[in-house]
């Protein structure tokens, strides 16, 4: 167990200078990554009637802290760097309405010195959340345009977040190498994409995307080239899942687009039906995990299984 933060006069000393910088740049709060228990009462007084919100991956270190006016969020990547950490923090706190999706923070988290809050960022979240997608899918190994991936990406986070007509959506885009994709699909039934020109299947067109949403609810994959072009809806997946690990709990629309992204050069997305969260798929791993509240966050799932069997179908 982490020991308990002393309130030192640096501590202090950090909650004025982030009270007046708060001030400063009309930030909405004040955000403390924890790594052990600390006195309210004294943070409370220290930082006066600003908006606290307190972070850590430990509940016992957040306890009695509402009691003195604080919000608090539990995070759940006690491994992951600080970074992570805090956008956890900050998406977390958009979900539970403790911050604005627009909102500007200053964090205070330990940044050289585990148990000591030594360090101090200004976050203004819609660059923050928004930087973020496009930070992470570059450090994906792909050829597929970026602008192609981004619009997909997007799309699906849109699904994600507001379903269709009050209810939720599930649903699998596996965008580029869509030749060899093809060859391990198969039509559930009647492709509505079918028929229409290139021109008129371009994702990056709004009413196209639009109507990518109502077709999201049929069954089945769709399938994008890596022009941004929509080949093919409403497919059967089938790939082999040999060695291939998941999180317990993912259902077989995850399991296929693992499988296809190890056996072809696609990326594939998936938008969970339960929750709306969004998984970014390459070479058979979940590489980008996003929440549908607001834009990206990534981190790693560590709890695996292995496949019954050796394919997996959507």
């Amino acid at each position: 167990m982490a020991p308990a933060i002393r309130f030192t006069e640096q501590l202090e000393a950090f909650c004025d200078v982030a009270k007046r910088l708060a001030k400063h740049e009309e930030a909405d709060a004040l955000l403390f990554l924890i790594e052990g228990s600390i006195d309210w009462e004294k943070l409370r007084a220290a930082t006066g009637k600003t908006h606290v919100i307190v972070a850590s991956d430990r509940p016992q270190h957040l306890a009695k802290a509402e009691d003195f006016g604080l919000d608090t969020i539990e995070i759940n990547i006690p491994d992951s760097p600080v970074y992570e950490k805090l956008t956890q923090a900050l998406l977390e706190s958009v979900s539970d309405d403790q911050l604005t999706p627009g909102a500007v923070v200053v964090a205070l988290y330990s940044g050289f010195e585990s148990g000591a809050i030594d360090s101090l960022s200004v976050i203004r979240l819609d660059e923050h959340l928004g930087r973020l997608t496009v930070h992470d899918l570059r450090q994906l190994d792909t050829k597929i345009p970026i602008e192609t991936l981004k619009t997909a990406v997007d799309l699906a986070v849109d699904i994600g977040r507001e379903g269709r007509e009050g209810k939720p959506v599930g649903t699998l885009f596996v965008v580029g190498d869509h030749r060899r994709v093809l060859k391990s699909c198969r039509p559930v039934g009647f492709d509505p994409v079918r028929g229409y020109s290139v021109a008129e299947r371009r994702l990056l067109d709004a009413k196209v995307r639009e109507s990518i949403k109502e077709i999201a609810q049929l069954d089945g994959a769709l399938i994008i080239a890596a022009d941004g072009a929509v080949v093919a809806a409403c497919q059967y997946v089938s790939a082999p899942v040999e060695e291939i690990s998941l999180s317990k709990g993912l259902g077989a629309r995850h399991w296929s687009a693992a499988a296809i992204s190890r056996a072809t050069s696609a990326i594939a997305i998936t938008v969970s039906e339960s929750n709306g969260t969004v998984r970014v798929f390459q070479n058979g791993e979940v590489m980008l995990r996003i929440e549908p509240f607001r834009r990206a966050m990534k981190w790693k799932d560590f709890e695996t299984e292995t496949p019954a069997s050796s394919e997996s179908t959507t």
